[in-house]
C-alpha cells in the first residue's frame, strides 16, 4: 500500500474535524474523497501534507510510519499537491512556474548553478526538458514563455497540475481540480486524470460528482468528520447513508454537484 491514513482523529478545540478516519491509496489507483460542506475533506488533505497534526491515529507511507513530517518534505517523499486555487506566480513564466515544482531535482540544479559546478548547464537543460515534457503532456507546452495571466483559466489549471507532476511524484493530491472549468474542459481533465494512473497514484477531493464517478477506482465519503461509506463509484452512489448525507438527493453520475469544504 502506498499511503495509509489509519484511524485519524483531529480536533480543533471543541470541534471534531475528523473522527477515526481511515483512507488507503494503492499504487496506480485514483481515490476520491467526497462529502457535504464541512465534512473534513480539506482537513484530511492537510493531515497528509503535514499542515495538521492528528490527535490520534497515524500515517504510513510505503509501509513506514510518518512521524511529524512537514510540508517542505513532501517532494522528497514523492508526494505533490495542487491547491484549490491556482497558486501560480504571476510574474514568472509558465516554464519558470513549473520549474518551481521540480522539488529535489530543482534543488540539485540550484546548488550546481550557485557554485558554478561544471554540470550546472547540463542539469539546467535536463530540468527544463523535464518541465517542457510535462507541459507538453498536458497540452500547454506552447505557453511555456507566457505569463500565467495571459492564458485562459483552464490552461492555467493545467500549468498548476504540471507544476505538481514535474517532480514525478508517486502520489499527487488534487484539491478541486475541476473548479472553474467548463463542461468540455472537465471532460479533458477526466482524460488527464485517468492517464495519470500510468505514472502516479491520485488522491482527489472534488465536488463535481460527474468527474469523481468517471475517474475514481474507489471513493471515500466523509460526513461531519466521519467516514460513512467507501467503495466503488457504483457502490457509493447507491449507498443509503450517502444519499442521506446529501439531504436525500439522488447522486447522479453525470450532473450532480455538491458543496465542498
Amino acid at each position: 500500500m502506498l499511503l495509509e491514513v489509519e484511524h485519524v482523529t483531529v480536533r480543533f478545540g471543541g470541534l471534531t474535524a475528523l473522527a477515526d478516519v481511515s483512507v488507503q491509496v494503492d499504487e496506480g489507483e485514483v481515490v476520491g474523497v467526497i462529502g457535504p460542506n464541512g465534512a473534513g475533506k480539506t482537513t484530511l488533505f492537510n493531515v497528509v501534507c503535514g499542515f495538521v497534526r492528528p490527535g490520534q491515529g497515524e500515517l504510513r507511507w510505503r509501509g513506514a510510519v510518518l512521524r511529524r513530517h512537514r510540508p517542505h518534505q513532501l517532494a522528497d517523499l514523492g508526494i505533490a499537491r495542487t491547491l484549490q486555487g491556482l497558486g501560480l506566480f504571476p510574474h514568472m513564466t509558465v516554464l519558470e512556474n513549473v520549474l518551481v515544482g521540480a522539488g529535489r531535482h530543482s534543488r540539485a540544479w540550484f546548488g550546481s548553478g550557485l557554485f558554478a559546478l561544471p554540470r550546472s548547464d547540463r542539469d539546467d537543460r535536463a530540468l527544463r526538458e523535464r518541465a517542457l515534457a510535462t507541459l507538453d503532456r498536458l497540452g500547454v507546452a506552447d505557453a511555456a514563455r507566457s505569463l500565467p495571466g495571459q492564458l485562459p483559466y483552464g490552461a492555467q489549471k493545467r500549468v498548476a497540475l504540471a507544476r505538481a507532476l514535474v517532480a514525478e511524484p508517486a502520489l499527487v493530491l488534487l484539491d478541486e481540480p475541476a473548479s472553474g472549468l467548463s463542461a468540455s474542459e472537465m471532460d479533458e481533465l477526466a482524460d488527464i486524470v485517468r492517464g495519470l494512473k500510468q505514472h502516479t497514484s491520485v488522491l482527489l477531493v472534488e465536488h463535481h460528482m460527474d468527474l469523481v464517478m468517471a475517474v475514481c477506482d474507489r471513493i471515500v465519503v466523509l460526513d461531519f468528520g466521519r467516514c460513512i461509506a467507501t467503495g466503488t463509484p457504483e457502490q457509493v452512489r447507491d449507498d443509503p447513508k450517502v444519499l442521506e448525507a446529501y439531504l436525500g438527493e439522488q447522486v447522479d453520475a453525470t450532473t450532480q454537484e455538491v458543496a465542498d469544504d
